[in-house]
């Protein structure tokens, strides 16, 4: 059967050749070709300092990556829904007590964390039950690293800091593994496709960073991809430039389509 959009093309199509034809009449065109003006002078790149000698190292290991089976966390039938996310961020805490104990830069975090009800999923700013000094924010689950299953997008504050911590788990071998661990002050946080955004201010007026972290299949871990410096609004004011490299948390290594629970 021919489709039924073929005739329809076909006259539109006959019906366009005869309205040039008669306006090319009524012009007294006689189609010929003319000319576009002149070409500008194609300028091939200039090449600065051939002579400098190349650099042996990089200067940050953006590919390096690390990651982190989670001790004393079940993760019932490998099911990562499973996992509590309060018991999941305690484990972390017990297994850095440089970060989080006595004289750790984020040592007031724990005491927060009191303030969070096991077994429960986190919500908004504290968990959903939880009281309102609880650190960790809502969990996401999506599948980032592409074997058919969910992984999971946990969140929580960094106190005394201004940062959070952005983390990502999957289950290997029946353990609960992290493949991403990324503190930093942030304004926002997305989920595409199998990477991970994280936004944060760029301390000028109308710009932002926003750094993506992707999954690679052969080191297993979600791995730094990408760095911007982008506008997001009017500038106002004057403010002072500043620089960045990326910054992953000490410890070894949020979009509307992701599903939450």
């Amino acid at each position: 059967m021919v489709p039924r959009t073929r005739p329809t093309r076909s006259v539109l199509v006959a019906g366009a050749v005869v309205l040039v034809a008669v306006t090319a009449a009524g012009c007294g065109d006689t189609g010929g070709l003319r000319g576009a003006g002149s070409t500008p002078t194609a300028i091939s790149p200039a090449k600065l300092w051939p002579d400098l000698r190349p650099a042996s190292s990089p200067a940050w290991p953006y590919d390096e990556a690390s990651t982190e089976t989670v001790k004393g966390v079940n993760v019932p039938g490998d099911d990562i829904h499973e996992a509590d996310p309060v018991a999941v961020v305690r484990a972390e805490i017990a297994t850095h007590p440089d970060d989080y104990g006595g004289k750790g830069a984020y040592h007031a975090t724990v005491a927060r964390m009191d303030d969070c009800r096991a077994g429960e999923t986190a919500g908004g700013a504290g968990g959903a039950g939880s009281g309102a000094r609880c650190p960790l924010l809502k969990a996401y689950y999506r599948d980032l690293t592409g074997d058919g299953r969910d992984d999971m997008t946990l969140g929580f504050r960094l106190y005394p800091t201004n940062q959070t911590a952005v983390r990502v788990y999957t289950v290997e071998h029946h353990k609960l593994v992290q493949v991403l661990a990324d503190n930093d002050a942030i304004t926002g946080v997305e989920l595409a496709g199998r990477a991970v955004i994280v936004r944060s201010p760029a301390g000028i007026t109308g710009y932002e960073y926003r750094t993506t972290w992707a999954w690679d299949p052969q080191q297993r871990a979600m791995v730094f991809s990408r760095d911007e410096f982008l506008r997001t609004g009017k500038r106002t004011g004057k403010h002072e430039h500043t620089t960045r490299t990326p910054s992953p948390a000490p410890t070894p290594a949020l979009s509307p389509s992701a599903s939450t629970r």
